[in-house]
C-alpha cells in the first residue's frame, strides 16, 4: 500500500483522508460472518492508521454504488468478475437479514461463453483481450430473446488495422446467459429471478411503511454497461 500511495499515486498518506471500497463478502447475517467483516475492517484500519492516514471510511461497494446514484435505499445489482450479487440496502445499510442473492454468473463467464462460441465457429483470435473487446463493443442484451433469434444481428468490429471480426447471434446470446445460465452449463437462477426474489423478501420483511424503497434498482459493474441490460 505504501508503495502504491508514494510511487504510483504520488500522494502523502498523512495529508489525505481515505474512502476504502470493500468487496461484498460474507453475505450472511450469522455471528461468524459478522466477525469476519469486523476483522477485515479492523485490519484495514490498523494498516492505514499505521501509515498515518488521518481518517478512513471503509464501506462496501454496493452502498457506494447506490450513493453514486444519489440514493440511500434500493437494490444494487452488481455484475462482478466471477459472480453477480443482488443487494437490498435501506438508508445506506445492507439488509443482510432480508437476504443478499448471489448468482454464479459474472463477466468472466460471459467472456468464456463468447470465446467458446468463436472457437466453435472457427474464428481465430490472439487472446482473451480480443474476446473481451468484442464483448464490450458488439454484444448486447435482447429485449425478447426468442424474437431476436429470427432477426439479422451481424455486426463488425476491427481490433486493429486488418484484424476485422464479425459476430451474429453471439452478440445477444452472450448477454442472455445472465438470464438463462443453463446456456453456459451453469445451474443457477437467472438474474431476473434473483432480483424478483430479493424484492419479494424486501416486501415480506415490512421494514418500513413505504414499499417503494426497494423498487429503485441500480446496476453496477463493467458488464452492466451492455446495451439493453438497463
Amino acid at each position: 500500500l505504501l508503495t502504491t500511495f508514494a510511487c504510483r499515486m504520488q500522494v502523502k498518506t498523512w495529508t489525505h483522508p481515505l474512502v476504502v471500497s470493500l468487496p461484498l463478502c460474507h453475505y450472511d447475517d450469522t455471528e461468524s460472518a459478522r466477525s469476519s467483516r469486523r476483522q477485515l475492517k479492523d485490519a484495514i484500519y490498523s494498516t492505514l492508521f499505521d501509515m498515518n492516514v488521518p481518517a478512513v471510511c471503509a464501506i462496501n461497494q454496493a452502498t457506494l454504488s447506490l450513493f453514486a446514484a444519489k440514493r440511500t435505499s434500493g437494490i444494487v445489482v452488481n455484475v462482478g468478475f466471477n459472480q453477480t450479487t443482488v443487494v437490498p440496502i435501506l438508508y445506506g445499510k445492507v439488509m443482510r437479514k432480508v437476504g443478499v442473492e448471489v448468482v454464479g454468473m459474472g463477466a468472466l463467464k460471459l467472456t468464456a461463453f463468447l470465446r467458446d462460441r468463436l472457437q466453435r465457429n472457427d474464428v481465430q483470435f490472439d487472446s482473451l483481450y480480443t474476446v473481451r473487446a468484442l464483448k464490450e463493443n458488439l454484444c448486447y442484451v435482447a429485449l425478447d430473446y426468442e424474437a431476436e433469434l429470427h432477426k439479422e444481428a451481424k455486426a463488425y468490429f476491427s481490433i486493429s488495422p486488418g484484424n476485422r471480426f464479425s459476430l451474429s447471434k453471439e452478440r445477444f446470446q452472450t448477454g442472455e446467459i445472465l438470464f438463462q445460465p443453463r446456456m453456459a452449463g451453469v445451474q443457477a437462477m437467472g438474474l431476473h429471478h434473483a432480483v424478483a426474489l430479493c424484492m419479494d423478501h424486501c416486501r415480506d420483511a415490512e421494514l418500513t411503511g413505504d414499499d417503494n424503497w426497494y423498487k429503485t434498482v441500480v446496476l453496477t459493474g463493467g458488464t452492466a454497461c451492455l446495451p439493453g441490460l438497463a
